[in-house]
């Protein structure tokens, strides 16, 4: 039985990911008194009694909280943006390569991919590796997620009671292209630079989609719909978290997909519509989900040797 330890439980990511533990037969939690979650000695002390330890904290207080650690055997789980681009640290997205998930299993430091990110980078990733898209495409990511994916204070702000009428409409953000996801989606996939980046959020609470329009004859290999929608299926065909769906699931559904319909389930489906001449690529699933406390349950369950799946909804 392994002792885990949630630094940052009461926020959306380590309450979801205390979710997901329960009655598991297989973990011990380990439980800060709530009146002493922040001072440091005590976190310390929790961080090194633990066999594993997540990070559900603000980036700042992800680092100090790295720093108590001292017990060599202690595996971190870090779900802040902070350690995502660090050197040392293995990046939680196994599926990506064997060498990804190897990195998981074998590591004592692990940084969980954010939402936008890891819709991004599973579908910007494989286009890369295979030299299908090549490093320098202008690459557009256009998004749209549930209100939860915003931390507590925007949760609050949709779901107060008399809330401002201008969240029932879609609410665009992230106007001058720093948003914090920006720099793992360019590190993480080899592209040359940092993709345009468009998200929104809207009233509903969880689920998201991340889409990126392809030209194709900008790419290496011009390729219709159904020849990148076969490449997805290989590359991801052992891969039970990742669903590619068939080619012309789109209009199978009314040529409509609803960015909700993933919501409380662990994986991510992958979509590939469009012409021979302009090709979208998506990735559809729950921000909480493979977009957050999920994943961070996946990466415990390689470290600890297990089912991928165990406690999650797939």
């Amino acid at each position: 039985m392994k002792k885990v330890f949630v630094d940052g439980s009461e926020g959306t990511t380590g309450l979801r990911i205390h979710e997901r533990l329960a009655g598991r037969k297989d973990v011990e939690i380990l439980r800060i008194d709530p009146e002493k979650r922040k001072d440091p000695e005590e976190i310390k002390k929790y961080i090194n009694e633990s066999d594993i330890t997540f990070l559900c904290l603000p980036d700042a207080a992800a680092q100090e909280a790295v720093s108590f650690a001292e017990n060599p055997d202690t595996v971190i789980i870090d779900a802040s943006t902070a350690h995502r681009t660090v050197p040392g640290w293995a990046y939680g997205f196994p599926e990506l390569s064997p060498a990804h998930r190897n990195a998981i299993a074998e590591g004592k430091r692990i940084a969980v991919p954010g939402c936008y990110a890891s819709g991004t980078i599973a579908l910007a990733y494989p286009l890369v590796k295979a030299g299908i898209m090549p490093a320098d495409y202008p690459v557009a990511v256009f998004a749209v997620s549930g209100y939860s994916g915003g931390g507590k204070k925007l949760i609050a702000a949709y779901e107060e009671e008399g809330r401002d009428p201008k969240f029932d409409a879609a609410r665009m953000y992230a106007w001058s292209q720093s948003h914090k996801h920006l720099k793992e989606m360019k590190a993480v996939t080899g592209l040359a630079r940092e993709p345009l980046f468009c998200p929104m959020t809207t009233n509903y609470h969880s689920g998201m989609i991340v889409q990126i329009p392809l030209y194709t004859d900008l790419l290496r290999e011009k390729g219709s719909p159904e020849a990148l929608q076969a490449f997805f299926a290989e590359y991801y065909k052992d891969e039970p978290f990742l669903r590619v769906l068939p080619s012309g699931a789109d209009a199978e559904a009314g040529g409509a997909l609803f960015s909700d319909a993933c919501a409380g389930w662990d994986g991510m489906e992958i979509l590939v519509t469009g012409n021979a001449d302009r090709v979208v690529v998506a990735s559809r699933f729950d921000n909480l989900g493979k977009g957050a406390s999920g994943a961070a349950i996946q990466c415990m369950n390689i470290v600890m040797g297990c089912d991928e799946a165990e406690g999650l909804n797939l």
